[in-house]
């Protein structure tokens, strides 16, 4: 009985650890987010992606998700996050798992490049987790997001009702062209609700 459970936690850890792979995840998630040996790690992520894991720290500053385009990308993903969380009784990572997989549709949807990879979009749940981010609610659109803790939420005005001067201007992938962007992500799609 214990060894067929044994197995079966096995299997899903290995299911668990090739869907990360294939979302594109760093090895270091890998190994913290399941009990597979590193050299098993290894051979999976080869065997899966085809090239041999990316070296390097993961991100480690919460500042990359306070610019301008990011925050929108990772405030989507984590009100996404928080849904699933109230509402499902998955286990933390494959919350995040399938919470990143309904950005990844929603962004397409959108005709955008996705600017949060799965890793970061694992680190921000950390970083919320460990009370360096936190969510807050926009006194304009009544969405909530990605913001430092100490934020004064009394005149919080998020990055899509008061984007900066030069939003919107760039022509790189993923860029938010304004007006049009920001009035089909919070307009047609209903996405300041969602926020």
């Amino acid at each position: 009985m214990a060894r067929t459970k044994s197995i079966l936690t096995e299997a899903r850890q290995i299911e668990r650890a090739v869907t990360l792979i294939q979302l594109g995840a760093r090895l270091q998630v890998l190994e913290s987010e399941t009990d597979l040996s590193y050299e098993r790690l290894l051979r999976l992520y080869k065997e899966v992606s085809g090239r041999s894991p990316s070296k390097g720290q993961l991100p480690f500053s919460t500042d990359w998700f306070m610019t301008w385009q990011p925050n929108i990308h990772a405030s989507l993903f984590l009100n996404i996050h928080e849904y699933l969380n109230k509402t499902s009784e998955l286990e933390e990572i494959d919350t995040v798992i399938k919470a990143y997989q309904l950005y990844l549709e929603q962004t397409a949807e959108q005709g955008l490049e996705p600017m949060l990879s799965v890793t970061r979009a694992w680190r921000l749940v950390k970083f919320v987790d460990n009370g360096m981010l936190t969510m807050t609610k926009c006194t304009k659109c009544s969405g909530h997001y990605v913001t430092h803790p100490h934020e004064m939420a009394r005149h919080f005005v998020c990055g899509l009702c008061n984007p900066p001067a030069r939003a919107g201007k760039g022509r790189q992938a993923g860029a938010l062209q304004l007006p049009n962007a920001a009035e089909r992500l919070v307009g047609t799609t209903g996405l300041a609700e969602a926020l």
